[in-house]
């Protein structure tokens, strides 16, 4: 291109990829670099560092570390989504990333979150500083700062569950899998296996919460799953 504008050279760039390239050579794969994820045996310290912090942010922090959801969702939780009589948060494939509706069993931790928030606003379960509508997810950025924890982002809390779960439990993957919402990457297994094994999702993540407000430096090994 430089030598283009020179004038030193005629015609397309002969190292162009698109239009050019890209219609020569097989697809190129973009290198996937993991989101910065905070190691499980921390987590117990920093839910005590939120727990000390009164504010929305760190509410929604906390349950996002409970129930293994994104951000978005939990952010723009809506008080009409849960069933607390049945432990049960139910989001709508709308606002979900695959479109499909999503079952989230509420371990008692996630429930004590949840009770800090009542009456704090009709619709949001977390409202932003205006009331307005959910809270913005830079929020738990911006917390996360605040509590020196800027070195991971939000998004890592799924992989700080799923390594844990691995690592472990003893859980089938398709039950880690499913608590993140992640779709079965075989289409076959995928057609058959149509439930969505909330009650062993709901023993995986008590384990989980369990796991978070023992000591920061304690590990539980090998979880066996109740038959």
């Amino acid at each position: 291109d430089a030598a283009k504008a020179r004038k030193l050279r005629d015609g397309e760039n002969p190292a162009r990829w698109r239009g050019h390239l890209d219609k020569l050579l097989p697809r190129q794969k973009r290198a996937q670099v993991p989101f910065p994820a905070m190691p499980a045996d921390q987590l117990g310290t920093f839910v005590r560092q939120l727990d000390s912090l009164d504010s929305t942010a760190a509410r929604a922090c906390e349950l996002i570390i409970h129930t293994a959801c994104r951000s978005a969702e939990v952010c723009e939780a809506r008080w009409d989504e849960f069933d607390l009589v049945n432990r049960v948060w139910t989001i709508d494939a709308a606002r979900m990333k695959a479109g499909k509706l999503h079952r989230v069993p509420l371990s008692e931790a996630a429930l004590k979150v949840l009770e800090q928030q009542r009456d704090k606003h009709p619709l949001y379960v977390f409202p932003n500083a205006r009331r307005s509508k959910g809270l913005p997810g830079n929020a738990i950025r911006r917390v996360m700062a605040q509590l020196q924890a800027d070195d991971y982002v939000p998004h890592g809390f799924r992989a700080s569950f799923r390594t844990w779960a691995a690592e472990h439990t003893d859980f089938p993957r398709d039950v880690c899998e499913m608590a993140l919402a992640h779709t079965l990457g075989d289409k076959v297994e995928a057609a058959y296996h149509r439930g969505d094994l909330l009650d062993k999702r709901r023993q995986l993540m008590q384990a989980w919460s369990v796991f978070i407000e023992q000591s920061s430096r304690k590990i539980i090994t090998h979880l066996q799953p109740a038959e």
